[in-house]
């Protein structure tokens, strides 16, 4: 790694450990610690160490903007504060090379008594500007976050999209080398989402540090230059910001393989059943990966003993549980099904962009009203990070 003082260097992060002790037995009341002082000193109060960062180890160059990834309690928050000075580590050592701002947490620095104006002279301050630059820069804010009717309102009657955009506006202003940004993103509206983008582009091309925590993977590809996965509070991987989306994506994945069959499937063996489902590329494999535009080979094998006319279903859903696409037979103009058993082999293309998806297969009478059978979750695979289109389904586009 290279040496902090090196005037390529804004963060470097060695061998840092983190860990909190949760108490097992909670207290309910200041009351009940003075009913039971005696007992508190005749035994301790047990408490869990759980680590919350193990080893972290990494460095940001100057002018990078550096993505944190990783699954909810993985540590990439903890990582965040001990960033911003909130925690300190237990061991190991953090260095930051100029001044840094953080923008962790909705209402940090805020105090809901306050007006909106009088909150943002507060913090101003809590940012070291002085009243004079504050009212020079107060404007402008304001027009930012859009809220100049609400100015003089009390910050707790604004709603969390309104405070996020009031804060936001007021951290861009800060005169830092380094900014971090907790998923700011998420709390606004598509407008506002927009303006943190374009706010992005123009700290991106000053040469301000950004380190952005978020579980956006296209924030990620559309901003950051290098970004890290954490997974059980350990760095997994640091790279370009298309090998850790996917590495991302691929952690979210074999996730979903461990939960599946969260719905029951529903099988009446006196009615036509779904007895294996598999998805293919091609004829030859049975890949749980593929890529956007690969032509796969859904195969379905089914029993049907009382050659009951039946057709066939299948829906593609994402891993939001967005429904994606779905067919049947009838609707395909396909004569119903009257083997007693048999497979069926529905070929498409995949035109779905990077994520996880997951198919649910059903068998249903000869007019598609009546279900028989189903097979929820029949098969999980993903689309491979190998674009940096957004979406879920990929539109043939051209541009002239």
């Amino acid at each position: 790694m290279g040496d902090i003082h090196s005037a390529e260097i804004a963060i470097k992060v060695t061998d840092v450990n983190k860990t909190f002790k949760l108490p097992h037995e909670k207290t309910s009341s200041i009351k009940n610690v003075f009913a039971h002082a005696v007992s508190y000193v005749k035994k301790r109060r047990s408490f869990e160490v759980q680590q919350a960062l193990k080893n972290i180890s990494f460095e940001v160059e100057k002018g990078e903007f550096f993505g944190i990834v990783g699954r909810n309690g993985s540590g990439k928050s903890t990582l965040l504060k001990l960033l911003a000075g909130i925690y300190t580590p237990d061991s190991g050592k953090i260095e930051i090379n100029g001044r840094l701002t953080p923008f962790i947490e909705l209402g940090v620095g805020f105090n809901m008594e306050l007006t909106g104006r009088e909150n943002v002279f507060l913090n101003g301050a809590l940012l070291g500007f002085s009243r004079k630059e504050m009212e020079a820069m107060y404007q402008s804010i304001v027009d930012f976050a859009e809220l100049e009717r609400f100015m003089d309102q009390k910050l707790k009657n604004y709603s969390s999209g309104m405070q996020v955009r009031l804060a936001f506006s007021i951290a861009i202003r800060a005169q830092s080398e380094v900014l971090l940004i907790d998923e700011v993103l998420a709390v606004g509206d598509a407008s506002f989402q927009q303006k943190c983008f374009d706010v992005f582009a123009e700290l991106k091309k000053k040469g301000t540090t950004i380190i952005l925590v978020t579980h956006d993977m296209s924030s990620v590809l559309r901003f950051c230059d290098k970004a890290m996965l954490i997974h059980n509070s350990k760095v997994v991987a640091v790279g370009k910001s298309p090998k850790i989306a996917e590495a991302y994506l691929e952690l979210n994945y074999e996730n979903t393989e461990k939960q599946r069959t969260a719905q029951k499937d529903q099988t009446d063996k006196e009615n036509p059943y779904i007895e294996e489902v598999r998805l293919i590329e091609g004829k030859s494999t049975n890949e749980k990966t593929f890529k956007t535009g690969e032509e796969l080979t859904l195969f379905i094998k089914y029993k049907n003993p009382n050659k009951i006319p039946t057709h066939f279903g299948f829906q593609i859903f994402n891993e939001a549980g967005v429904y994606c696409f779905g067919a049947n037979s009838l609707i395909d103009g396909r004569e119903p099904e009257l083997n007693e058993e048999g497979t069926l082999e529905i070929r498409f293309v995949a035109e779905l962009l990077p994520g996880s998806y997951y198919v649910t297969v059903a068998s249903m009478n000869d007019t598609a009203t009546k279900v028989f059978s189903y097979k929820s979750r029949a098969v999980d695979f993903r689309i491979s990070k190998d674009t940096q289109l957004e979406g879920i389904i990929m539109l043939p586009h051209t541009w002239s």
